[in-house]
This record gives structure tokens, C-alpha cells and sequence, in this order.
């Protein structure tokens, strides 16, 4: 999920760059969704690791 969002932002600055700004703030967008997403998931894995359901 992490290298979606890396691949996103790429697309974003070079969208800028080239002075496509909607397609880079869309791009930008899609990132920073991604970005939250895999943090929430990330956080969530840290919290329940270890932890073995109770028979």
C-alpha cells in the first residue's frame, strides 16, 4: 500500500512539473488517502501483533 502511494506522489510532481495541475492534485489526493490508509493499518498490525485468540 505504501509504494501505491509513493508511486502517486511521483506521478503528482511530475504532473506539476509538466503543469498538469488537476491530474496533480488528483494524483496528490489519491496519496495522501493512501498514505492514511496504510498508517491507520500499520498502527492497527503494531496493536494486535502478538495477540492469539483465547480458546
Amino acid at each position: 500500500m505504501l509504494h501505491y502511494a509513493v508511486s502517486f506522489l511521483v506521478i503528482a510532481l511530475v504532473a506539476a512539473i509538466l503543469g498538469f495541475g488537476s491530474l496533480a492534485g488528483l494524483a496528490a489526493e489519491a496519496a495522501k488517502i493512501l498514505f492514511v490508509v496504510f498508517l491507520v493499518l500499520f498502527v492497527l498490525s503494531l496493536f494486535f501483533r502478538g495477540r492469539t485468540p483465547r480458546d
